[in-house]
């Protein structure tokens, strides 16, 4: 469906404050592209146009660049995106298991088989109501938390299937949830990608960003008065490479 006039004239103004940020108009793609899932909830082929028109490029590159990012939804997403990383830590620590469960339950009750034949073109598997959509993540770099799930790209940290089953219910019924870092409230899918789009929305300072599962290799390296060789240190020199 074309955007209205107003939305038109509301997205060109910030896909302007969007572009001056770079001294080439295309580098500005990405955050453009989060800029038209902020509007729809997904990249339509009129949010695709858009770009395209905006940084003087073709249709046909924009779609390249945005069917190759996974982030990037084609289909209306869900309210809150629901990722399970099973990447090499993850899965070793019950991230496939937490999927699996996860993607019966999503589905009301269908085996893992039957729910991923009712997923969407990208594979996220979305409840009755809309609410929640289950997809695979690639590392989100929080090993020392696995195994992880995000939620519009925050943190849950390690997970178990009975708490990210809970997880899910709660979204569900609209109940307040919290990250385990990072802000202390959940912003929506279309919210996160106005963030990710470069205009925040002041949250990015609160919460603890760093626990102490992350900080044991620096506590140990002040306990045992441990320190990084210096720059010019033979170590280091190009020669003993």
């Amino acid at each position: 469906m074309p955007f209205s006039e107003e939305t038109l004239t509301r997205l060109k103004a910030d896909a302007a404050e969007i572009t001056g940020r770079y001294p080439r108009a295309r580098s500005a793609l990405l955050p453009l592209l989060y800029l038209v899932q902020a509007e729809e909830g997904y990249v339509s082929d009129e949010g695709m146009a858009f770009c395209a028109e905006v940084l003087g490029i073709t249709q046909t590159e924009v779609r390249g660049v945005a069917t190759f990012y996974t982030m990037y939804k084609h289909e209306p997403a869900a309210e809150y995106q629901v990722g399970v990383c099973t990447n090499t830590t993850c899965a070793i620590m019950g991230g496939d298991q937490i999927y699996a469960e996860l993607a019966a339950h999503v589905a009301g009750g269908q085996g893992h088989d039957e729910a991923s034949h009712g997923a969407s073109s990208h594979g996220d598997i979305k409840s009755a109501d809309g609410k929640v959509a289950l997809e695979r993540l690639e590392c989100n770099a929080a090993c020392d938390y696995a195994p992880v799930v995000m939620v519009n790209w925050e943190f849950f940290d390690n997970q178990t299937p009975q708490s990210a089953k809970k997880l899910i219910d709660d979204l569900r019924a609209g109940e307040n949830v919290t990250p385990t870092r990072g802000p202390d409230r959940l912003c929506t899918w279309k919210q996160a990608n106005r963030v990710l789009a470069g205009f925040g929305d002041g949250l990015a300072a609160e919460g603890p960003s760093a626990g102490p599962a992350s900080l044991v290799g620096l506590e140990l390296a002040k306990e045992r008065g441990w320190k990084a060789p210096d720059a010019d240190s033979p170590g280091n020199s190009e020669e003993s490479s």
